[in-house]
Formats: structure tokens, sequence, C-alpha cells
């Protein structure tokens, strides 16, 4: 038989998922009822990913603005340095409004021109008009308001989130200020709460390095069981995302169970080794507005063993418009199957990988996921791969 068809991706309905429901045997037999319906085969190395809220959400991994002050209180006794949250309704904003129920003093410092995952709050172009050095310089609210305005939109949210972070103060008990360097921080505050996501380890050592006192970040909260309430002992906040107006879904734990439990599953119903994993944001970016989707301190909070590394391809348009360039037909198809099966295991600085995509394979894997899932409506928490582990020599 001919094969005309490569990777394939099917976005699976599920069941509402609640919590203490058996996440397990939901994904397994949600990914049977559809190849059922659909009539398709399951085959080793199929990938099937779990969203990372459907297991959360199973798990009742959920915390409130309460939860959240009560920790912050037993590690802050007086003001608190917030450094270098990103800008969202739904990351972040409701960890803030946690944190201003101490009623301490909040010092909140955002990048500037754009936060960590590209959010921006000036224009580019009229920061460097105005000559403001993004490295060294740092711009109080007034500054900042006399230099681009009294409302400064999101373009594509509307928000103006200066605003809206001060809005979830208590008596607007809040400073602001826009800079980058992390140092800046201690003119105002020894005790610090570092709010970056892919940065905050390196802006941990730089803050106590240069005389902090106290520094804990968002993945130092909520990181212990308590009564009533979720928590994550590895991300704490971190991936965090507001479920309704007074609780926000904690990042799911113990995945790599999970993981391993739905492999199990799959291959006592199909007899098939299947890789799964949970996936959160996808890692891209979009070119036009310059956003990292990457919210999430991690793509897939666990996998199976198989789905370890990363891609190990030659590029056939190099091996087609360089080696091979005389062949044509099937002389060429034929001359590029041997080459793809006698590769070798390792292909890293081979000219034949040049322009192949050195990533790993949890991250392309889970933008892949993130793209097909979607946030929004579609009702497809659960996604099957098949053929991504074929290549042009496969039949």
């Amino acid at each position: 038989m001919i094969r005309t068809v490569g990777t394939t991706v099917r976005g699976i309905r599920a069941p509402i998922v609640k919590q203490g429901d058996d996440i397990i045997n939901i994904v397994v037999d949600s990914v049977l009822k559809a190849a059922k319906y659909e009539n398709f085969k399951i085959n080793d190395r199929d990938v099937v990913g779990i969203t990372e809220s459907l297991v959360a959400r199973a798990q009742g991994n959920y915390a409130t603005a309460e939860d959240i002050a009560q920790d912050i209180n037993n590690k802050f006794d007086r003001e608190i340095g917030i450094v270098f949250p990103i800008l969202s309704r739904n990351r972040f904003a409701p960890i803030l409004k946690g944190i201003a129920l101490t009623g301490k003093k909040i010092y909140l410092f955002l990048n500037f021109p754009c936060d960590e995952v590209g959010n921006p709050l000036m224009d580019l172009d009229k920061m460097n008009q105005l000559n403001i050095n993004p490295y060294i310089d740092c711009l109080s609210e007034k500054k900042y308001r006399e230099l681009f305005g009294e409302r400064v939109y999101h373009p594509f949210t509307g928000i103006d989130y200066v605003q809206l972070y001060k809005d979830l103060t208590i008596n607007n008990d809040v400073e602001i200020y826009l800079c980058n360097d992390p140092k800046m921080a201690l003119d105002y505050t020894k005790d610090l709460l570092v709010a970056n996501i892919h940065n905050r380890k390196r802006t941990k050592e730089i803050l106590k390095e240069a005389g902090a006192e106290k520094v804990y970040g968002l993945d130092d909260l909520l990181t212990e069981p308590a009564k009533g309430r979720g928590y994550n002992p590895e991300y704490g906040l971190l991936g965090s995302n507001m479920a309704t107006d007074t609780k926000i879904k904690l990042f799911p734990r113990d995945c790599q169970y999970y993981v391993d439990e739905i492999q199990k599953k799959f291959r006592e119903k199909t007899g098939k080794l299947v890789e799964v994993m949970v996936y959160g944001d996808g890692a891209f970016k979009d070119p036009v507005g310059r956003i990292w989707e990457l919210a999430d301190p991690i793509v897939s909070p666990g996998y199976t063993a198989g789905l370890e590394g990363t891609p190990n391809e030659v590029k056939l348009k190099y091996l087609a418009d360089a080696e091979l360039e005389g062949l044509e037909g099937e002389a060429a198809i034929k001359a590029i199957k041997e080459r793809i099966n006698s590769k070798d295991d390792d292909l890293i600085g081979d000219p034949e990988s040049l322009g192949t995509t050195p990533r790993r394979l949890t991250d392309l894997l889970g933008s892949l996921c993130d793209l097909t899932s979607g946030s929004g409506d579609k009702g497809t928490p659960i996604v099957l791969i098949q053929g991504y582990f074929d290549n042009f020599a496969s039949n």
C-alpha cells in the first residue's frame, strides 16, 4: 500500500471533568471511543496529549485569594516588593488580588517596554524617540503617564495593565515602577517576591547577591497542602490561572503518575505502546504581536520516557537539492529513503540535519497540542497525534 499521509492530529472530545473524576479512564475511554466512531486504529508511538487543566480539575487543585494572602503573611512581615510579573488578567491579576488582601504596602516593578512574554506597556518607537534607555532607566508611574498618556491600552486585550493592577490593591497602597534591573527594587524594600517565570532563578540570585533580606518567588507560594486548598510542590503559583472570580486553578501535581498510568492502560486495552504527555501553553511566538505564548513554567510537566530528547532528522530539501541533485523520479525517492534508513543515531552538527528544528520533542508536541485544542470552546482537551515519529521512508 502506498503511504500518502504523514502526521495527523485529532482533537478528542471528552466529558466535562470535575474534581474527583477518574482522569485516567476518562482519557483512555475518550480516545478509544473516538477511534471506534471515526474508524481509525491506535498504533505504537501514537502520542496522547492531555491539557494540564483537565488534570488539575480532576485533582481539585484550586486556591483562593485568601489562601494566597495567608501564605504571603507567613513569609513577609511588612511591605513587599513584587518583581517583574507578566501582564495578565487571568494569570497575575488574581495573585495580586490575594497579595493585596494582606494590607501590606506593595512596590510593583514591571518590565518595559514589554513583559517577559512580550505584552507591551509602551510603543517601542516612541520609547526610542524619547531617548528612554530600558537598560538603565527607571520610570515612576507618574513619569510613565507624563510620557505615554493617562491610558495605555494593550493592543489585543484593550486593557491598561498599570491601571488594572493599581485598582486591585487596597486603598491604592501600591507604588508602581517600570524598570529592567531587579536591583533597583532594593532602593524601596529588601523583602521581595520574584514574579517572572522563565528567568526567575537568575532574578532571585541577582537580588540575593545584591543584599535582599527576603527573596521568594511565585514558585515558593502554596507549595504545601493545607486544609481545603490546592498546592503545587514544584511550581507553586506558577502556571496558575483564574478559574472563577473567587479562586484560581493551580498547575497540576504528580503528572508523571498520570501519564505512566494512562500509558499502561492503553497497553492493556490495545496492546500498543502509546506515548502520553500533559501539556500547558505551547512554546511559540506570534510574529506580528510579538507575544510569546508560554506563560506556564514549562510546556509539559509530565511525559512518558519515549518523548525524551530532540528530533533526529535529516533535511529532505538538503538531500534533494545537494546530494541527490542528479537523480529524478523513483530513483530519487529510493535514494532518499535509503539515506533516511541509514542515518546516524545522532545527527548533531551533521550537514544533513541543517535547518531541522533543534527543540525538545515535548515542546514541539506540546505546541502542536495547544494549537489543536485551543483555549476556548472547542471541547477537545485531549489530543491524539499519529505518525509523528514516522518519516518519508516509513511504510
